[in-house]
């Protein structure tokens, strides 16, 4: 490399820091999903588990992360106690059997997020029975229970859509999830009717003769998987109504030749192929966020990443819209503004300028926490320097709690402490969850919008200061953030450290 090319690089690298840090929001999901498909936990046992995950965690905190999409049930089993669904062989590797020694993942992933100010949400895959490499079905599984409600689909066996029946039992699943663990969402996939295969037809002949009533078969088969979304919606907001509902499509939606609103792609198609009327959803606000899994490169000739993060923005933001981000595809590709780095700088400038995108999603942990050619250092440094909450969803609720109370710095054993008090609350939507802490130098304008003076989001009613001598004034500023991040008015502080 000649020296102005040095120069130049040095210049871009320089250009992309600063704009990055002008363009930090305050508020932002940032979630990465952590599967169990991909077989990481077979034979590890709990507590090389729990290990794993800890490490997994820890390193996502660092990077910034606030949100977990934990993969709890994968084929109509459970990663948690439960009385309806059997033990996932991808905790134990044999599907009903219980871990030994005992524990349950979700109850320990719910407490180990919340200890890192994130979010869990519960990913469940609805529809599907029984994966490629299942080979045995334990007794007590709902399709060994009741085989007319399945059908094979090539290696899968699949709950059949059309069936009322099905799409009850799976919220009734859902439902028993929230009422035993404090979650914060529930998540599902893409997979609603299989991903075709050629040459292979979808089996529900027989179902569609009973309930079509004549419909089109593609409109009869989308208003089923609409029936469903429509159910769920419902259930979850009749048992807990803070839990968010989200959903992680196919990148695409419809195709340019099939729909003159569509994008300008070639691919499979979330509507015509799968049946997911997403925009129905939105407009209908049975989702209350969506994170369409665009996972290609910029540039690539079927589906581009920039024309079908464009046509997202545009068509889908009435509801909070984040971005399903491959890691490990992003740093194979070049940045086609400067070769000489990898697309995560060009995507992230497209997601943090683009109207209603308001975070993104890391697919998957795994590949995020090994930092493949330094994108999760990227990340670190450049678009997540600082903590952020959780977008606001104020169809769910807006009313902000209290200010906290008695805030006062106390010398103990453990060193110099800033406490409070929790604000009062009627109601559980009122409840403080969380506390932002902010820190002001002398002088410095109190602006609570900015999130460089964030110094933690705890659940804690502490912190613990870093007294050096006592000579340094510093104003420290207490919100309360309520289930959804409703944030309340400061309570200040002055302290010398």
């Amino acid at each position: 490399m000649n020296y102005h090319t040095l120069l130049l690089a040095l210049f871009l690298m320089a250009s992309q820091f600063l704009h990055a840090q002008r363009l930090q929001p305050k508020r932002e999901f940032r979630g990465a999903w952590i599967q169990c498909v991909n077989n990481q936990f077979n034979g590890l046992g709990r507590d090389r588990m729990q290990q794993t995950l800890l490490y997994q965690l820890d390193e996502l905190q660092k990077t910034g992360i606030n949100a977990i999409l934990f993969q709890v049930r994968a084929e109509g089993d459970a990663l948690y106690q439960s009385s309806l669904e059997p033990w996932s062989r991808y905790l134990t590797g044999q599907q009903g059997l219980a871990p030994d020694p005992y524990w349950d993942p979700l109850a320990w992933m719910v407490e180990q997020c919340h200890q890192r100010g994130m979010e869990i949400h519960a990913w469940i895959n609805p529809y599907r029975a029984k994966t490629a490499g299942t080979t045995s079905l334990a007794s007590h599984h709902y399709a060994v229970r009741h085989p007319e409600r399945c059908f094979q689909y090539g290696r899968l066996m699949i709950f059949d859509p059309g069936i009322p029946e099905n799409r009850a039992y799976i919220c009734h699943v859902a439902c028993d999830i929230l009422r035993r663990y404090d979650v914060d969402g529930l998540h599902i996939d893409d997979y609603f009717y299989p991903y075709p295969e050629a040459g292979v037809p979808i089996p529900d002949d027989a179902t569609y003769a009973r309930y079509g009533q004549g419909m089109d078969r593609g409109d009869w088969r989308r208003s089923n998987v609409n029936a469903f979304i429509r159910d769920l919606h419902d259930s979850i907001r009749s048992v807990k109504p803070w839990v968010k509902f989200g959903v992680s499509p196919f990148g695409i939606y419809r195709n340019q030749q099939n729909d003159r609103n569509g994008s300008a792609t070639r691919g499979l198609q979330n509507y015509d192929d799968l049946y997911a009327d997403i925009l129905l959803w939105i407009r209908q606000g049975w989702i209350d966020y969506n994170i369409p899994q665009i996972y290609w490169e910029i540039g690539h000739k079927a589906a581009d990443y920039e024309t079908l993060i464009r046509w997202w923005s545009t068509h889908a933001t009435g509801r909070p819209l984040y971005i399903g981000q491959d890691v490990e595809r992003t740093v194979k590709y070049a940045d086609t503004r400067n070769p000489q780095q990898h697309q995560v700088f060009q995507k992230y400038d497209l997601q943090r300028t683009l109207p209603g995108i308001q975070g993104s999603c890391q697919w998957y942990a795994k590949a995020c926490v090994d930092n493949p050619q330094n994108y999760t250092t990227v990340l670190r440094q450049q678009y997540h320097p600082y903590p952020a909450l959780q977008p606001e969803a104020p169809w769910l609720d807006h009313k902000a709690p209290g200010k906290v109370r008695n805030v006062k710095p106390v010398w103990t054993e453990d060193g110099y402490i800033l406490f409070w008090r929790a604000p009062r609350a009627r109601k559980e939507l009122d409840r403080a969850i969380q506390y932002v802490i902010y820190r002001f130098a002398k002088g410095e304008q109190i602006d609570i919008e900015d999130p460089s003076h964030i110094v933690a989001i705890t659940r804690q009613t502490f912190l613990r200061l870093p007294y050096v001598q006592g000579q340094t004034e510093y104003t420290y500023v207490v919100t309360a953030l309520d289930r959804l991040q409703n944030e309340s008015k400061g309570a200040k502080k002055k302290v010398k450290l």
